[in-house]
């Protein structure tokens, strides 16, 4: 291509550019507004974003002191410039360009009008969301017994606003897709209160757990077949907010039936109580296990069968001497940047056995790595011999 004075030819927009055919060439001009137009910035999509982007479906977040990230429905991007060394022209379409035809005669010719020079483009890299942060947030003002006491005056009410956060406020905070945002909530049991988004206090979810459980003996329930109906009523008269109540059931049961024009059937489950349990335990200390396993027993409803391979992930074991001791070491507590999750995990131990890592790394998620990927990039492999088991360090 040519730059030519503007004045010796036609302007032509983007158009006259997309319609060369294959070995043709054209001339350009320099537009009238050329300059850097530092607000204009060249994006590269792959052609399955096109229909997100053209319909306005992705969004751009971040606080001012992070990188940006753009994020679709489902997933987010990191946005990564890459300078180029080519010339890279910015044609505006037809009816952005002024028309410099005053006296057009056979010998004009088009001319495409080049409004600035890119220096290069954002390029999208799909990364895993930043929800750290969430439980964070979320943790500042946890629901509790005396919000929901109906002697709570305006006043304290007012307070109870400070450091809650509604969906917007969350979307705005947060690195993460509308969709891994709602998964996040989900994996900490959060609840829309008042339009608020909160996680229950930890002494007023054991105290409604205990409740349910001990409504289950006190009326004979059946731990697989519970009337939603009939369990929230139950817990209203106990003190609870129904709302309250009717999430107890959906973080500490499954749903066994959906009862079309009747009550939802529930189930206890089984996993997520007795791991509750176990927790609740824990925050005792570091025990033996012999001395763990007897009052964890003795926690768990009848008809629950509790093993200790449920723990994965929620306990460690150490040998002290003779004696194996276990003690609340939770993969719910650790960073998801894989980064910190490794240097946490060797802060705790310098080395690890497979079978205890690999709870604690298997959630880890990191597009375009493999785990093992992610394990020859962080750690360090020893195997003594080739019956003995693998060993991790540090890299």
């Amino acid at each position: 291509m040519d730059i030519i004075d503007p004045q010796s030819g036609c302007s032509g927009g983007a158009e006259a550019v997309l319609g060369l055919q294959p070995n043709s060439s054209i001339s350009i001009a320099y537009h009238s507004l050329f300059g850097p137009h530092n607000d204009l910035l060249l994006l590269e999509v792959d052609e399955k974003f096109l229909p997100e982007i053209l319909h306005q479906r992705v969004t751009l977040r971040g606080q001012p002191d992070e990188d940006a990230v753009l994020c679709t429905v489902s997933k987010t991007y990191a946005v990564k410039f890459v300078g180029t060394s080519n010339s890279v022209f910015l044609i505006p379409p037809t009816d952005k360009v002024s028309n410099l035809c005053n006296n057009k005669d056979d010998n004009n010719m088009v001319v495409a009008s080049v409004i600035k020079v890119a220096p290069g483009c954002m390029e999208l890299v799909e990364v895993a969301p930043k929800l750290d942060k969430l439980k964070l947030l979320l943790s500042q003002n946890p629901y509790s017994f005396s919000e929901s006491s109906d002697m709570d005056i305006s006043e304290e009410r007012e307070k109870t606003r400070i450091g809650l956060y509604r969906w917007d406020d969350l979307v705005d905070r947060l690195q993460a897709s509308d969709k891994e945002l709602r998964m996040g909530l989900q994996s900490l049991s959060a609840i829309e209160i008042d339009g608020y988004w909160r996680i229950l206090d930890d002494k007023y979810m054991n105290a409604i757990l205990n409740m349910l459980l001990h409504n289950v003996i006190l009326n004979d329930w059946s731990i697989n077949a519970l009337n939603e109906d009939e369990v929230v009523g139950v817990l209203e008269t106990d003190g609870f907010p129904r709302n309250i109540a009717t999430h107890c059931l959906q973080v500490y049961c499954c749903k066994v039936d959906e009862g079309v024009g009747l009550s939802t059937t529930w189930k206890l489950d089984e996993r997520r109580i007795c791991v509750h349990l176990a927790r609740e335990i824990l925050k005792e200390g570091k025990m033996k296990i012999e001395i763990f396993m007897e009052k964890w027993m003795r926690r768990v409803p009848d008809g629950m069968h509790a093993s200790f391979d449920m723990l994965e992930g929620e306990v460690l074991k150490e040998k002290l001497g003779m004696d194996t001791w276990v003690y609340s070491f939770s993969v719910s507590s650790l960073p998801s940047t894989p980064a910190e999750r490794f240097s946490v995990l060797f802060q705790e131990r310098a080395k690890w056995e497979w079978k205890d890592l690999q709870p604690y790394v298997r959630d880890l998620k990191v597009p375009g790595l493999s785990s093992e990927g992610l394990l020859l990039k962080y750690t360090r492999r020893t195997q003594p011999t080739m019956d003995a088991e693998p060993i991790f360090s540090a890299r």
